[in-house]
């Protein structure tokens, strides 16, 4: 039961990080909008305000919905450990398959904005494109590559749970 607890108390916790670097992209995004108001800090806003909508809504989420895992999985170990086979595992499996495409969309967001920043020298609106999607983008994947891992040792606790039974 402590394996789920902690797997599941991480996760809250990397999504409340999640939910405030989201709250700071969209802040400096305003900042830069209004205040700045030159093409490359514009553009720069926009991917981060774009990708800061996306940590919002998943961070939000994950974080809300944390609490009522801990039971969901807690309740099957307790009463019906088989369902743990049947809904937690496959669920957690495709969850991890899911970090793989991530992973590649995020690399190539990377690649993308690698590309922009350095192909448009002055500071253009898409310059700065570019660098909103390195910094979000490079963000994003060191979060997914901690929360695979995290993942990973979740899942070997499933199946050595299921093995067990």
């Amino acid at each position: 039961m402590q394996q789920v607890v902690k797997y599941f108390e991480a996760e809250k916790m990397e999504s409340a990080i999640f939910v405030v670097v989201g709250i700071i992209a969209v802040a400096i995004s305003i900042y830069f909008l209004v205040k700045l108001q030159q093409p490359f800090y514009s553009g720069m806003a926009y991917s981060l305000i774009a990708i800061a909508l996306l940590q919002l809504t998943v961070g939000g989420s994950v974080y809300l919905r944390s609490d009522k895992d801990i039971a969901r999985v807690s309740q099957m170990i307790e009463n019906n450990a088989e369902q743990i086979s049947i809904i937690e595992k496959p669920r957690m499996e495709v969850v991890m398959k899911n970090f793989v495409l991530y992973r590649w969309i995020e690399i190539a967001l990377i690649l993308a904005g690698l590309i922009l920043f350095l192909t448009f020298k002055n500071a253009s609106a898409w310059k700065g494109v570019g660098l909103g999607l390195v910094i979000q983008a490079g963000l994003m994947l060191l979060f997914d590559l901690v929360a695979e891992k995290r993942g990973h040792t979740y899942l070997a606790f499933l199946q050595n749970f299921t093995n067990g039974q």
